[in-house]
C-alpha cells in the first residue's frame, strides 16, 4: 500500500503518477461504529461512502499509473478506463488496513505485479493469463477456465465430441454461441469446470455468523494466523496479516501443495515469503492440525466448506480460543449448489460481472481481478471482526466482491492519460520455505500454546 499522504508514491516504489496539476487523489474510507451484538446470522455493512470524493479525471490518472489500463482492453486497441473506479475502491479500503496497522501497502501493485512477474498484457475477451474466455452465447455472454490439465481433458465431454483441436477455444465458441448462457455454465459446472455467466452474481457483504466467545478488542500484531488457503486471494490476505506483525502458519497437504508453487517463484515468495511452512494431510494428520486450530487467533479457509466439515475440523468442530476469527473465501458462496462451483479469479470476475468493454464486446478486467480484490477485503474484514472482539466466522465470495466492485459507476472507457505498464513488486521479500519446512517448529508453536492455555 502507499503511504496516506500519497496513495501513489511510498514504499512500495517510486511515484507513477498524479492528477493533473499534482493534485494528490483523497482516497480515505469513513469510519463506521461496529455493532456489538451479532446475531447468529447478519450481512456487514459495506464500507460506508467518503467524505472526501475522488473527481473522474483523478480516478482516470491514477487507473492509467496503476497498470490497470494497461492490462484492460482489446489487445488491438486502446487500454480500457471505464472500470478506475475500481482502484479509487480498493485505495480506501487499503486506506482502512493502513489506518488500522500502521503498515503501509501498495495497492495498485497489489492488482497488478502478478502480471508484471508473469509478462502478462491486455487479451480482450480472452483472460491476460491464458486459461479463461468469455464466449458470446445465444442471449449474452459466458467464461470457462481451462487452467488444469483436467480441465482441458473434459472439453470433449463438454462438447459432446469424440476429440477436440489441441487449441480448444474455436469449438468451444462455435458450440457456445448456439447455447443460452445460463445453460453452459450450468453443463461445465456438472463437469467440475470453472464457469461463469457474466452478471450472474449480485453484490454482497460479508457474512458474519458467531462462531466462539467473544474477547476484548485487539490488532492482530502477535496473533497466530492458520492459513489454509492457496493460490492468490487467501495467501495475499495472509501476507498482509504477517506485514501488520502476526505469525502465519502456511498449511499445505504434501500430496496436494499450493498450486502456484509450480508457477513463477518469485509471485509464491510475493505472497508467502515470511510465513511458516507446515506439512499436513487432512486425513492422515487431523489430530495435529485440530491442535493447530485450537490455538489459532485467525484462520483462513479457502477449500469447499464440506471439506474441514465432514473431518471435523470446520469452525463449530474446534473449540475455539476467545475472540477467534475465522474466516472463508469461497468462489460462490456457501450455500446451495453455489458451494461446490469452482472459481478462479478471472471467472469470478464474470460471474459478479467486473468487466470492461461494450455490453456487446465484453473484455476482462486488469489479471484475476477478483482475486487480489478478495484478498484485500479480507484483510480489512479479518482486522474488522478482531475490532468487534472477535468470535466470528466471517464469509466472503470472490464473486460477490466482484460484483460488489462492479456495482460503482463506471466512468468514460477512454483518457488521454498515457497507460503504464504494470511494475514489478519491488516488495517480494524473503524466500518462501519448501512444504513442511517449518513443521517442527510449528509443532514447538502449537505445543507452547496449549501448555499456556
Amino acid at each position: 500500500m502507499r503511504s496516506a499522504a500519497d496513495p501513489m508514491g511510498g514504499t512500495g516504489g517510486p511515484t507513477r503518477g498524479r492528477a493533473p496539476g499534482g493534485a494528490k487523489p483523497r482516497v480515505r474510507c469513513g469510519d463506521s461504529e461496529p455493532n456489538d451484538e451479532i446475531t447468529d446470522e447478519r450481512d456487514a455493512g459495506a464500507c460506508p461512502p467518503s467524505d472526501d470524493t475522488v473527481e473522474p479525471v483523478e480516478a482516470a490518472a491514477l487507473w492509467a499509473s496503476s497498470g490497470l489500463a494497461w492490462l484492460t482492453g482489446t489487445p488491438d486497441g486502446t487500454p480500457e478506463f471505464s472500470r478506475a473506479p475500481v482502484l479509487t475502491r480498493a485505495l480506501e479500503v487499503g486506506r482502512r488496513i493502513t489506518v488500522t496497522t500502521g503498515v503501509a501497502i501498495d495497492v495498485p501493485n497489489l492488482l497488478s505485479g502478478r502480471a508484471a512477474l508473469l509478462g502478462l498484457r491486455r487479451r480482450g475477451d480472452m483472460s491476460a493469463g491464458g486459461a479463461t474466455a468469455l464466449s458470446a452465447a445465444l442471449d449474452g455472454w459466458c467464461a470457462l477456465t481451462l487452467s488444469r490439465a483436467a480441465d482441458v481433458e473434459t472439453v470433449p465431454a463438454l462438447l459432446e465430441s469424440d476429440a477436440v483441436e489441441s487449441d480448444p477455444w474455436p469449438a468451444i465458441r462455435e458450440w457456445a454461441a448456439r447455447r443460452p448462457a445460463e445453460e453452459i455454465t450450468e453443463r461445465a459446472r456438472l463437469l467440475g469446470l470453472p464457469a461463469a455467466t457474466l452478471g450472474e452474481t449480485a453484490p454482497a457483504a460479508p457474512r458474519i455468523r458467531r462462531a466462539g466467545p467473544r474477547g476484548p478488542a485487539r490488532g492482530v500484531a502477535g496473533g497466530l494466523v492458520v492459513d489454509l488457503t492457496s493460490m492468490w486471494a487467501g495467501p495475499l490476505c495472509t501476507r498482509l496479516l504477517a506485514e501488520a506483525g502476526a505469525t502465519v502458519v502456511k498449511v499445505e497437504s504434501p500430496r496436494r501443495p499450493d498450486g502456484t508453487r509450480g508457477g513463477e517463484p518469485a509471485f509464491f515468495d510475493w505472497m508467502n515469503g515470511g510465513k511458516l511452512c507446515w506439512a499436513a494431510d487432512l486425513d492422515t494428520d487431523a489430530d495435529s492440525l485440530r491442535d493447530l486450530l485450537a490455538v489459532a487467533d485467525i484462520v483462513l479457509e479457502g477449500s469447499r466448506p464440506a471439506a474441514l466439515e465432514r473431518r471435523g475440523l470446520g469452525p463449530h468442530d474446534i473449540p475455539a480460543r476467545s475472540g477467534r476469527v475465522w474466516l472463508r473465501i469461497t468462489g460462490h458462496g456457501t450455500e446451495g449448489p453455489a458451494a461446490d462451483h469452482v472459481a478462479f479469479g478471472d471467472d469470478a470476475a464474470v460471474s459478479g460481472g467486473l468487466v470492461g468493454g461494450a455490453p456487446r464486446r465484453p473484455v476482462f478486467c486488469g489479471d484475476a481481478i477478483a482475486d487480489p480484490l478478495t484478498g484485500l477485503e479480507a484483510a480489512a474484514a479479518v482486522l474488522d471482526a478482531l475490532g468487534r472482539g472477535g468470535g466470528e466466522l466471517v464469509e466472503l465470495s470472490m464473486a460477490a466482491v466482484a460484483a460488489t466492485y462492479a456495482a460503482l459507476p463506471r466512468a468514460p472507457r477512454d483518457s488521454t492519460f498515457p497507460a503504464l505498464a504494470p511494475a514489478r513488486p519491488t516488495d517480494i521479500g524473503p524466500r518462501a520455505g519448501a512444504v513442511g519446512a517449518d513443521t517442527d517448529t510449528v509443532r514447538r508453536l502449537v505445543a507452547g500454546r496449549l501448555a499456556a492455555c
